[in-house]
């Protein structure tokens, strides 16, 4: 008699834009031997075409658009928190979500909340990092998946891809071998935080 297979983590995936990350945790979530399920997507922009394509997979989508807060940062993520309380998400992937979010929602998600980011971080926080890497003469670039602090790009390295930087290469050619990169890490980082194997305290 086989074992019965432990619960899946239910998961949730913020985007502010085309989401060919999230599209990438979906496909990787049609496995049913994958430890986790994408139960929402959540944008801050109504017209995210992300949303579209959660839709087309059958996701549940939301949408809370931070415009209708104004200037005040924390009602929006309150906004976001019940959301995520609602579909009893356990675990939050950010996919190109476009904006920074306070100490208080990332306390409330500390060890659940997981960003990719298109560079070899600690190098290159922030912006434009492609752009960076060259200007840099950088000969390795590449995307990493971490836990979220409160500090930008700062969090606990869950995994890194790496690219070599060709000396052709412009900011479109280097970030579409990138891309790629970051679509296959962020499932597997996903899955090894799922199964309890990548912590935020690296035990």
């Amino acid at each position: 008699m086989a074992f019965k297979h432990m619960a899946r983590k239910r998961v949730a995936i913020l985007i502010s834009g085309r989401g060919s990350n999230m599209v990438a945790l979906i496909e990787a979530a049609k496995d049913p031997a994958y430890p986790a399920e994408i139960v929402l997507v959540v944008s801050n922009d109504p017209a995210a075409q992300g949303l579209h394509r959660a839709a087309a997979s059958g996701i549940t989508t939301a949408v809370v658009d931070h415009k209708t807060f104004g200037r005040d940062r924390e009602s929006f993520e309150r906004a976001l928190h019940a959301e995520f309380q609602e579909h009893g998400v356990e675990l939050i992937c950010l996919a190109g979500f476009m904006r920074l979010l306070t100490p208080w929602f990332v306390r409330q998600w500390e060890g659940r909340l997981i960003n990719i980011h298109p560079a070899l971080l600690p190098a290159f926080k922030g912006l434009d990092t492609h752009a960076r890497a060259i200007a840099a003469g950088a000969r390795e670039h590449g995307a990493t998946v971490h836990f979220v602090v409160p500090e930008m790009d700062s969090g606990p390295i869950i995994l890194q891809g790496k690219v070599a930087v060709a000396p052709d290469d412009t900011e479109a050619t280097l970030a579409a071998r990138v891309l790629a990169v970051e679509h296959r890490i962020y499932p597997e980082a996903l899955r090894l935080v799922a199964e309890g194997h990548a912590t935020p305290t690296g035990a």
